[in-house]
């Protein structure tokens, strides 16, 4: 069942004098429980596909449907009560409040949400920071936790509305590779046993293929979508090589932006 629906996405940035396409045409599924990577060089498209299915941004042209639901035309205060209800999201940079604990951090999205009472929100709060393994940091700020469990503390808020749709953004680019390693298991049990949806950008080749499914993305446009992480990276090149004026990828390996 198509949890996300994509038909003939456009973006068109105004700025002034130019116009810059970022998305040309974009159209796929992507179904509910899948577990999907985002990929490609600088300026591929693929930070804005991911405002677009986010709902942080709308297409210029084209239908993005949501479980069924038309969002891609939607207001800016419709789009975020879709995001508060449906999505939940992990960034780079953590975005936690600094003099705020972990568990006041967690409860955060759950002010905004209606009928749910002072005892049920530190409630849910506490079971969802054990479910990330930080039952016994929930009263520490986040100067006082790790890089990787400070990522922790932001998946524990971004799952705390029970959404269908987690979006993480570069989620291990502030991480070494250990902590990487962990963070990316979480999300791949958070998929397999809770069936939750994962949609990350990333730019790391070993995190990408922990993804069932990679889409390839450049000059705005698909041009890989396959289980084959090799296969992704090869299409990619492919592109560079045919227009090498306008590579950012490294020569020396498959990593990209």
């Amino acid at each position: 069942m198509a949890l996300i629906e994509l038909r003939e996405i456009r973006k068109i940035y105004d700025l002034g004098e130019i116009k810059v396409e970022a998305l040309r045409g974009v159209s796929l599924d992507i179904d509910q429980g899948e577990y999907v990577a985002l990929v490609g060089p600088s300026g591929s498209g693929k930070s804005t596909l991911m405002n677009t299915l986010g709902c942080l941004d709308r297409p210029t042209q084209g239908s993005y449907c949501l479980a069924d639901e038309e969002v891609g035309n939607l207001s800016a205060d419709q789009r975020a009560r879709i995001r508060n209800r449906r999505i939940g999201f992990v960034f780079q940079n953590f975005n936690l409040l600094a003099r705020t604990s972990a568990l006041e951090n967690v409860e955060l999205p759950l002010l905004y949400a209606l009928g749910v009472s002072a005892r049920q929100r530190q409630q849910r709060a506490i079971a969802m920071l054990q479910r990330v393994g930080l039952g016994d940091r929930m009263d520490h700020h986040p100067g006082q936790l790790s890089g990787g469990q400070q990522q922790r503390v932001a998946i524990a808020r971004a799952l705390i509305n029970e959404p269908s749709l987690l979006m993480a953004d570069e989620p291990t680019g502030n991480l070494d590779s250990r902590t990487s390693r962990e963070v990316i298991e979480l999300f791949r049990k958070l998929n397999e046993e809770q069936q939750i949806t994962v949609v990350l950008v990333t730019h790391d080749p070993d995190v990408a293929r922990h993804a069932k499914r990679i889409i390839a993305l450049r000059d705005g446009q698909v041009v890989e979508d396959t289980p084959d992480a090799e296969r992704a990276w090869a299409s990619l090149h492919a592109a560079e090589q045919a227009d090498p004026a306008s590579s950012t990828l490294p020569a020396e390996s498959g990593k990209v932006d």
